[in-house]
């Protein structure tokens, strides 16, 4: 596959579902991976398990809706591998409902995760990338941002301004030989897909019917999106900025 080794990668939210397959999947081919989550017990296991395979992780506890607290984490992993190379910008949260039933709050939590998290990741790796004239930068969106998605308004917005941040990004650090690209999963079984289902049932109606509508007749893996996280970290793609792979199975097909 991909050769990464001596790269080190930082995955938010990688402690488990796709971010747990991104951060697996990276290490294989050699990079060192750092998690950087709240679910800190979570991603101490994933980190030992990552090492039982060979790999080398760590996982450091990161809020990355608090600047200072993701600026503390690139402290720390300099000091423990060295400058950051890889960052993908995974972790993310949701709840499905119509958007006449959200609040406010709701709304903030959306934004502060899902977008807000982004821009304090790309600011604190960003200097020294610049410096080194040299990084890649992969954000994880979402179809919704691509096509809309019934009962994710909020959710959806937050990954289009992901997409238009990527794409803008993407300009901005051409010059420094920085790549930004976006992956946008379809539907992918992972733990908080599972919350979505058992806190509502419309949601639980959604998403189980999801193989019945989706061209290749089955839900996306971690893995998948892992691979496409992986080929964007690599040289191979050292051409390829400011574009965004849908990988769901043909659920949507965007020009």
């Amino acid at each position: 596959m991909f050769e990464l080794t001596g790269k080190v990668a930082v995955v938010t939210g990688g402690a488990r579902g796709i971010g747990k397959g991104i951060c697996g999947m990276l290490t294989k081919q050699g990079a060192k991976v750092v998690i950087a989550d709240l679910l800190i017990d979570e991603a101490v296991a994933t980190a030992a398990e990552i090492e039982t395979f060979g790999g080398k992780a760590i996982a450091v506890k990161t809020d990355i809706t608090d600047l200072a607290s993701v600026q503390a984490m690139v402290d720390a992993v300099k000091k423990k591998f060295g400058p950051v190379d890889i960052l993908v910008n995974n972790a993310g949260w949701d709840r499905m409902k119509p958007f006449i039933k959200t609040t406010p709050n709701f709304w903030n939590k959306v934004i502060d995760i899902n977008y807000k998290g982004v821009l304090n990741t790309t600011y604190a790796v960003a200097n020294d990338m610049i410096e080194r004239s040299s990084g890649k930068i992969i954000n994880i969106a979402s179809d919704a941002a691509r096509v809309g998605s019934m009962g994710e308004s909020v959710y959806a917005g937050t990954k289009g301004a992901v997409i238009s941040f990527s794409k803008t990004m993407a300009r901005e650090f051409a010059r420094n030989k920085i790549n930004v690209n976006v992956i946008c999963p379809g539907p992918t079984p992972t733990p908080l897909l599972d919350d979505m289902k058992a806190e509502d049932a419309f949601a639980d109606k959604v998403l189980s019917g999801m193989d019945k509508i989706i061209p290749l007749k089955r839900m996306g893996t971690a893995d998948h999106i892992a691979a496409a996280a992986v080929f964007f970290a690599s040289e191979e793609a050292n051409f390829i900025t400011g574009q965004v792979l849908s990988v769901s199975g043909g659920l949507t097909m965007v020009d």
